[in-house]
């Protein structure tokens, strides 16, 4: 199994969690993502943005990663929301249709605020 290269920070902004991603988001990164989303979820919170900012990977086997944080959301009732995505990533998200359930923002005020 590949060694992970993911740091994740949670943080809070305005009744908002926020997720910071740096590294690489692959199947190595499943448990960092479950603990981060996991620490994020407390307290009741409804919205969940990732902060993709500092990635520097993601494959097939992290956009996996993503769903499976997707369907936990959804369980939750909760909404996740994403910015700092370069446009290849972006694109990535459109092409798996990750876009229609995980909503694109530019900023961390926008997803905060959508």
């Amino acid at each position: 199994m590949p060694t992970a290269n993911i740091g994740t920070l949670v943080r809070r902004n305005n009744g908002a969690s926020i997720i910071d991603i740096t590294g690489d988001v692959n199947a190595a990164a499943d448990e960092a993502l479950s603990a981060a989303f996991e620490d994020a979820s407390q307290g009741g919170v409804k919205v969940i943005v990732m902060n993709f900012s500092g990635l520097e990977y993601m494959n097939s086997s992290g956009i996996g990663v993503l769903v499976t944080l997707l369907i936990r959301a959804q369980r939750n009732k909760q909404k996740l929301r994403a910015y700092g995505l370069s446009d290849h990533y972006k694109q990535i998200f459109t092409l798996t249709r990750l876009n229609e359930a995980i909503v694109i923002c530019d900023s961390e005020a926008a997803a905060v605020a959508a």
